[in-house]
């Protein structure tokens, strides 16, 4: 289960909607059926993993009882010994990190005019274009003969780019030699 998506899509919930959504994980997690199939699966002395929401990440336990709703567990690490639900137990390895979205974009202070840049336009194409103005939320840049008003965050750096006059690199063979040569004119244009 990919956490980093579950919780982006959490980040537009309200308040009720979090707390509405825990109340009723809360109770699929309390019907009994959770419980057994967990406890099926374990054994006193047994080696486990468990994730300690304190802590926000897991421990390496052994198994020493089973009650009836948790399971008395002793941390490797630090000799105690914790109870902790079933639920905690991570019998199937699954990986528990959540790992951050890269922030997407540049900012405005990361660009300049005349610096060449990419987007994704509405259709899905690619574009690249010379920044003509920074605005205090979008650029504005020279697309071919056109204008484009884009979002910071929707700009990338471009390595190479013939957006200046609009034109694409012509790519070419040379005959009998198995190098590939960009035509394209100066970056300055």
């Amino acid at each position: 289960m990919n956490y980093t998506d579950i919780l982006s899509s959490l980040s537009q919930a309200s308040a009720f909607d979090l707390f509405r959504l825990r109340a009723a994980i809360d109770r699929v997690l309390d019907q009994p059926g959770w419980m057994t199939a967990v406890q099926a699966r374990l054994r006193v002395g047994q080696a486990v993993e468990y994730f300690d929401p304190q802590a926000n990440r897991s421990f390496k336990g052994q198994l020493l009882e089973m009650r009836r709703k948790q399971a008395v567990i002793l941390d490797l690490e630090t000799q105690k010994r914790w109870l902790i639900s079933y639920a905690a137990i991570n019998l199937d390895g699954a990986d528990v990190e959540i790992r951050e979205q890269p922030k997407q974009g540049l900012s405005r202070q990361s660009v300049a005019i005349g610096d060449v840049v990419g987007f994704v336009d509405r259709d899905q194409q690619q574009r690249s274009g010379k920044i003509l103005r920074l605005n205090d939320k979008t650029v504005t840049l020279q697309v071919g003969h056109q204008q484009w008003r884009v979002a910071y965050a929707l700009l990338h750096r471009v390595v190479e780019s013939s957006a200046s006059d609009g034109n694409l690199p012509e790519l070419g063979v040379i005959e009998g030699e198995a190098e590939i040569v960009i035509e394209q004119d100066s970056p300055r244009g």
